[in-house]
């Protein structure tokens, strides 16, 4: 089978490799789509942590069962499927508290272990999530719509209360969305003035703040002088991520989705005279992976949206670089495989 692999920052490589055959427990998935995102591209660039080399890169993938090897599976072969592609110890601190996507000894799928940038991948039977009734384009979108849904449940978001996200990239626009479910009121900052008019139009964000333009006097203006009451930073930006303090409200909640590898810094009283929150939100469970697909089939989150470019698998190599010119505008490229 074919596969393609990041050899070191910069440089890909394709390969011919044997087929996997299927271990006791574990499935053969067939690979039609893979979504290309931030840690596909940081690691391109040599940016991005948990990493090393050489690594098949892709997490975000559409599949098929191809081949079974355990007795307790309710799919066949030809079901459609995706997959949470961080897998647990099972066994730490973390897993046996439930919090299995932040386990010591995680192995992310394109991270830590080999991903799905190839024609066909095994993984464990526990990590199938039901594709039934979704086309092959929105299977590729649910892993990065669950890092959003989870960002927004453990930021607890209630009911018209002011939520502000920073950055309107993909996994930005999957916490706006998902953040409109819940029933916020969503003000969407970012620089880019096009990513804001796509995030009014497809994800209807209530309000959009050019973060480049009298921002604290936007806001003010917004939530009639009292601040919001949760900020959720997706860019993983360190001035956004310390600026994003200034416009929170008394007793508000700051969670980060977007990860910065330097150290960041508050200033102490205003973090401490507001009883801060301060968490960040690793990855996503399998309740928000279900909670994503109920809510792409019930028709209220539009991911097909969110697909900008689209990319022959074989021509990855070639093309791949080109993805992080801005001039480019990708909002989210996709990967086929048929």
């Amino acid at each position: 089978m074919k596969q393609i692999i990041c050899l070191e920052p910069g440089k890909f490589e394709r390969r011919d490799v044997p087929e996997p055959i299927a271990e006791p427990g574990k499935v053969i998935l067939k690979v039609k789509r893979i979504g290309i995102c931030g840690t596909d591209l940081h690691a391109f660039e040599g940016t991005q942590p948990f990493f090393t080399y050489p690594r098949v890169l892709g997490h975000e993938l559409a599949c098929e069962i191809a081949e079974i090897n355990t007795k307790d599976i309710k799919f066949k072969p030809g079901h459609p499927v995706t997959l949470i592609p961080y897998f647990p110890c099972n066994n730490c601190i973390a897993c046996r508290n439930g919090k299995p996507n932040c386990c010591t000894k995680i192995q992310g799928a394109g991270v830590h272990i080999d991903g799905g940038m190839t024609q066909y991948i095994q993984i464990p039977e526990y990590a199938l999530i039901d594709g039934e009734g979704l086309t092959s384009d929105e299977l590729a979108m649910v892993e990065p719509m669950a890092i959003g849904a989870h960002a927004v449940r453990i930021t607890e978001i209630r009911k018209d209360e002011y939520v502000l996200i920073t950055g309107a990239g993909p996994i930005g626009l999957g916490v706006m969305a998902f953040a409109k479910i819940s029933g916020a009121k969503v003000i969407a900052m970012d620089v880019n003035d096009a990513r804001l008019e796509f995030a009014m139009k497809y994800f209807n964000v209530d309000f959009t703040v050019n973060a480049l333009e009298n921002t604290m006097d936007q806001i003010c203006k917004i939530t009639g002088g009292e601040m919001v009451t949760a900020v959720i930073d997706a860019t993983g930006n360190k001035r956004a991520i310390e600026g994003g303090l200034e416009f929170l409200a008394h007793g508000g909640r700051l969670t980060m989705v977007g990860i910065q590898k330097e150290s960041f810094c508050f200033n102490h009283p205003e973090f401490h005279k507001r009883e801060t929150t301060l968490r960040s939100s690793r990855n996503a469970t399998r309740e928000d992976f279900d909670h994503v697909v109920e809510n792409i089939r019930n028709g209220h989150v539009n991911v097909s949206a969110l697909i900008s470019h689209r990319i022959a698998f074989d021509k990855l190599p070639d093309l791949f670089a080109g993805l992080l010119d801005p001039k480019l505008g990708v909002i989210k490229a996709i990967i086929e495989l048929d």
